[in-house]
């Protein structure tokens, strides 16, 4: 059997854990820039504001303190994902995240019911995140099962549906298809022209007339459906092939000081990334954006591929060679919205083939970055992330990202860690 977890109102439930007077009140979370909401409370469901509304069409909300606006902090929701994976782990070895508030955990069959309630318990205990686990024999079952759970009262929030059986039909009766894992808007309209609906009718249909009229892929959707296992998810442990950090910026700018600095930082960030997955590599590419819906300025938005001398992870030979191509593309008189670094070419590190021409003195140095960049990422590890950093950012620099309302990194920032008063 396969479980899905998931976190409810994921955002917003990691912000009430470290402030509980937001518990029952109206709150959203806002996109980079403090732009549109992506993520919404029940309250806040209720009162009629979509998902992606502009954070500036509800401003006067704010102000009469109907409802509660937070910037995104994204450190402290990977923490708290991490968390809840590591309660999990406890209780499963097959572990296979999802998304950042989605999980899958295999099941024994023999204590299905019983485990699945207990990590409902437990994962609330321990970090405070409220979730809703759904148990199937098949991923999509997993994920109606969970949304049954979510949905309908009288699951309490776990929901174990079986391959066969009244419960999975009459269930699966309820669904609409559009509500089935990977069923998009324009597949509902092709289906609904054959007569199906529902998740019933598309589990009803013929697996092979299915793959001949649409593809292999929803073919397998309808096999899950009949409870036969047919979609695997990609190993989280397998490295990228290319690894990208951009950002858009928090106000347009031309200044070269600016993104200098945004270049640094994502350069910066890509190589923690690279050396995280031990992968080392043998390009950068170096791109900047400006913002097509201004026709009102001039456009440009180029991107150049430089070649590294020998693949790396080395964090200051990659930033060299992202500030090289910034430089070569740069142009006064644009105002830029963006920009990111993309590393390519990736190899692994493990296995990289040394050169004939490589002299002592060369491998003594390529000894030391190596250590240098060790020390770097524990030092970062153990105190937080850009604790020890190449350069120093300027503080209101046009590329921050705007997080008028962002809540302390409650967990992964020391400087930022709760603190706690006694009334004597």
């Amino acid at each position: 059997m396969i479980g899905l977890v998931d976190c409810n109102n994921f955002y917003v439930s990691c912000e009430r854990v470290f402030q509980p007077r937001l518990e029952g009140l109206p709150v959203g979370v806002m996109s980079n820039n403090d732009g549109c909401v992506i993520a919404r409370s029940n309250e806040l469901k209720a009162l009629g504001v979509e998902m992606g509304t502009p954070a500036f069409e509800l401003q006067q909300w704010v102000n009469q303190g109907r409802i509660h606006l937070l910037s995104s902090n994204y450190e402290l929701y990977g923490d708290m994902s991490a968390r809840v994976r590591e309660v999990l782990e406890e209780f499963s070895v097959g572990v296979e995240p999802y998304s950042i508030d989605e999980i899958f955990v295999r099941f024994d069959a023999a204590t299905t019911r019983s485990l699945a309630r207990t990590l409902y318990r437990n994962v609330r205990q321990f970090t405070g995140i409220p979730v809703c686990v759904g148990v199937a024999p098949t991923r999509t079952l997993a994920k109606l099962a969970n949304r049954a759970a979510k949905k309908l009262p009288e699951f309490q929030g776990v929901c174990v549906m079986q391959a066969e059986g009244d419960d999975t039909r009459r269930l699966l009766e309820r669904t609409a298809l559009g509500d089935v894992w990977g069923i998009g808007r324009r597949l509902v309209e092709r289906l609904a022209i054959q007569g199906i609906d529902t998740a019933w009718d598309l589990r009803q249909a013929d697996p092979k007339a299915i793959r001949r009229r649409f593809s292999v892929t929803l073919e397998r959707t309808v096999r899950e459906l009949q409870g036969t296992p047919c979609i695997e998810l990609n190993d989280a442990s397998e490295p990228r092939q290319r690894i990208m950090t951009s950002r858009s910026f928090g106000r347009l700018t031309g200044d070269l000081g600016d993104l200098q600095e945004a270049i640094r930082q994502h350069a910066q960030r890509g190589a923690e990334k690279l050396r995280q997955q031990d992968s080392h590599a043998r390009a950068v590419l170096v791109f900047l954006k400006t913002n097509r819906h201004r026709q009102d300025l001039a456009q440009y938005s180029p991107s150049v591929v430089v070649e590294l001398p020998e693949p790396t992870d080395d964090s200051r030979l990659i930033l060299a060679a992202a500030q090289q191509g910034l430089e070569e593309i740069y142009r006064r008189g644009y105002r830029f919205m963006k920009a990111g670094v993309m590393l390519l070419d990736l190899v692994d590190a493990n296995r990289e083939q040394l050169s004939l021409l490589d002299t002592p003195e060369r491998e003594a140095q390529r000894e030391r970055g190596h250590q240098l960049m060790a020390a770097l990422d524990e030092l970062n590890g153990k105190m937080g992330k850009g604790t020890v950093r190449l350069g120093v950012p300027r503080q209101n620099a046009a590329w921050h990202l705007r997080c008028q309302h962002r809540t302390h990194c409650f967990t992964t920032r020391w400087n930022e860690i709760l603190s706690v008063k006694t009334l004597l």
